[in-house]
């Protein structure tokens, strides 16, 4: 049975592997962004072999976005999104941040977290959806703001 206790999080640097991650399950992740990407910090939980959760926090344009999230399917139902989240979002309040972006593909997950959509019109224009051929197309995501307190 598998279960947080078994589980370690950490910081971490190891963006590569961050990035097969997300990859692996569902984010596309680019290597040629329209806007600089500072990557600020790095969470990865695992079982001490495998990496079973992911997130990255960074800056665009002077703004914080979560620049990936991801948990392993079988292991979603031990709440892992929901505690990398809460790690971000105290991270953005160490650094007396007062909003968070992200393009959701899972809207849901973060409108429980109280996140709200922001039409793209009124969204800042530093997400690469905009320029994918793809977008509104066969891809519908949403973007998505956190007003932290």
């Amino acid at each position: 049975m598998k279960t947080i206790e078994n589980l370690k999080i950490e910081l971490t640097t190891e963006y590569d592997l961050l990035t097969k991650f997300f990859e692996k399950n569902g984010l596309e992740i680019s290597e040629e962004e329209p806007v600089p990407t500072d990557t600020l910090k790095a969470w990865k939980i695992s079982d001490g072999k495998v990496l079973v959760a992911a997130a990255t926090l960074a800056r665009r344009e002077g703004r914080y976005i979560l620049d990936g999230i991801a948990v392993e399917e079988g292991y979603r139902d031990l709440k892992l999104g929901k505690l990398l989240l809460d790690l971000v979002i105290e991270e953005i309040k160490a650094l007396k941040g007062d909003e968070l972006y992200l393009v959701a593909r899972a809207p849901g997950f973060f409108a429980r977290s109280g996140f709200k959509q922001v039409e793209a019109q009124a969204a800042p224009q530093f997400f690469e959806c905009f320029t994918c051929p793809q977008y509104g197309k066969t891809c519908h995501p949403q973007i998505m703001r956190l007003k932290i307190q």
